[in-house]
């Protein structure tokens, strides 16, 4: 068997059991169904998988970098699907149903090159009923955080079903009677689930360590791994309290962070030119570290009123990987209207610059993704896809989020960038990064308890108001915000031993497309980059 012959019985394979997906990555030919989700579904898909590991025995690793990561990627991805089944089954999440079914429709009302979806969007409503019928009858406990998370999911979205979605520019008044029928689905999944048995977060080390390996192609454990953190999180602490002294002494770090929130755009309508002139000057800053991509248009533009309350209610993200099957000529940012009092002060500089036109925009996720859809390996192009309830693909998930946050350090690089506060910020972010690692791991040893997780978290920094959805993710997907700062790890560590350029070590990084940082080290080591 070839590999190309392998990553498309992969491929058929993954998006029987996750069509979402294939939305998301603009694969066509299964808009129109939701997951199986039937008693049957896990013993099937086991069998797809024993199935698809005799190809991959028969299937040389081939010759060309393409050829070996997909390879790579086909086996990693068996063996991740194989220890989720065991140890972390979707099927056993309600925020997973909740994600497939709601966002089963969001995928399709995105805008997008191409005719309207509207069939595709008639046949998943008409789906919902059934599948979170499946669900009810096959749940029997979570922990708390997740099914609470489920819970605001399904009442946000049925009342999107009820109301909002009718404001969409497809919206088919013959869809009526089907998204009133899944509105009222979702009501009946909510109050099915309020009394789930709650059950314990840590999904084990033995699991933990499987991700950290198979997923992210670290060669050290959980141990070593919280080692490294908890040091970078005392070392960046004591950074955090001398650089803001060098800046003002008469002004903790603290004080110094939230001054930021004064400096803002001069009225609400102009946030969204702030935007665009920040992520303008991000570009025109990293030329000599980066080549942004700026063939691939990156538009900022007003959420669509029809999308704001359940932007804010589910996992909802600004800026979404483009369908890489499908890209079109530009993505889209969405910014929140101009609404409430703290309007200016929750899009002041210092978060837009940082979070939204560095991190992913410009040189972030906007540039990384533009690089990945003419990445050798064809699973590397797609894997990096945003889905209902993160990445396609967690082997994506090390170069995905440690190069958008080392973006972030990187235009520390450019001159006159960040102002001096600004720099206080940001060392704040690399610290929470690493508290993120230390959340992750304590969390799924289960040396932590949820509630000491998020007492971890304020001690951090954190916003009060993140800290209890910081430490649900935690929980739903291991191994997941450590892979941001061992990320960033990993990208100083292989900048050290590049021999060329530092604008051609980034675009030769980026160019592997999405896969773990790791497996780029190894292809650049072949071809004699690397000291």
């Amino acid at each position: 068997m070839t590999v190309d012959a392998l990553v498309d019985a992969y491929l058929a394979h993954h998006l029987h059991f996750r069509p979402v997906d294939a939305s998301f990555m603009g694969l066509t030919g299964h808009d129109h169904r939701l997951p199986p989700a039937g008693p049957d579904t896990a013993a099937a898909e086991r069998a797809g998988l024993a199935t698809l590991r005799e190809q991959l025995a028969a299937t040389p690793a081939g010759e060309t970098p393409g050829q070996r990561l997909d390879r790579r990627y086909v086996e990693a991805e068996l063996t991740l699907t194989e220890a989720a089944l065991d140890h972390a089954p979707r099927l056993a999440n309600p925020a997973w149903y909740s994600g497939e079914a709601a966002f089963g429709i969001i995928s399709l009302l995105l805008p997008h090159p191409g005719p309207p979806r509207g069939d595709a969007i008639a046949a998943r409503l008409a789906a919902i009923p059934a599948f979170l019928a499946a669900a009810e009858a096959q749940l029997t406990a979570a922990p708390r955080a997740i099914t609470d998370r489920a819970i605001r999911e399904s009442a946000s979205f049925a009342g999107y079903l009820r109301t909002e979605i009718r404001r969409h520019y497809d919206w088919n008044p013959a869809w009526d009677a089907a998204a009133d029928t899944a509105a009222a689905a979702f009501d009946r999944f909510a109050a099915a689930i309020a009394h789930l048995a709650d059950a314990p977060a840590a999904t084990g080390r033995a699991y933990l360590a499987l991700l950290m390996t198979s997923a992210h192609g670290l060669d050290f454990t959980p141990e070593t791994a919280l080692a490294r953190a908890e040091a970078d999180y005392a070392r960046l602490g004591d950074e955090l309290i001398a650089l803001a002294k060098a800046n003002d002494p008469a002004r903790s770090w603290q004080e110094q962070v939230a001054s930021l929130s004064a400096m803002t755009a001069e009225t609400p309508e102009t946030v969204i030119d702030l935007y665009r002139k920040l992520d303008a000057k991000a570009v025109a800053g990293a030329l000599d570290l980066v080549t942004p991509a700026t063939e691939y248009a990156l538009e900022y533009r007003l959420l669509s009123p029809d999308l704001t309350q359940i932007a804010a209610d589910l996992y909802f993200l600004p800026y979404r990987s483009p369908p890489a099957a499908n890209p079109g000529t530009g993505s889209l940012y969405w910014v929140q209207p101009p609404a409430g009092a703290d309007y200016l002060a929750a899009n002041a500089v210092a978060p837009v610059k940082i979070i939204h036109a560095v991190h992913h925009g410009s040189i972030g996720h906007h540039t990384q993704n533009a690089r990945a859809r003419t990445a050798p390996s064809r699973m590397a192009r797609l894997a990096g896809t945003d889905c209902a309830l993160g990445l396609a693909m967690l082997p994506a998930g090390t170069m995905v989020e440690g190069w958008a946050c080392y973006a972030q350090d990187l235009m520390a690089e450019a001159p006159g960038f960040y102002s001096a506060t600004e720099r206080v910020f940001l060392k704040q972010f690399e610290r929470r990064n690493a508290a993120s690692v230390i959340v992750d791991i304590r969390l799924h040893t289960g040396e932590w308890s949820p509630e000491q997780a998020m007492d971890f978290y304020a001690s951090a920094g954190f916003a009060p108001s993140r800290i209890a959805a910081e430490v649900t993710r935690n929980a739903m997907l291991p191994a997941t915000r450590l892979m941001y700062w061992l990320g960033i790890a990993a990208i100083r560590t292989l900048r050290r031993r590049w021999r060329g350029t530092t604008a051609a070590f980034h675009d030769t990084l980026i160019g592997h497309g999405h896969v773990p940082i790791a497996w780029a080290a190894d292809e650049m080591a072949l071809k004699g980059q690397l000291d």
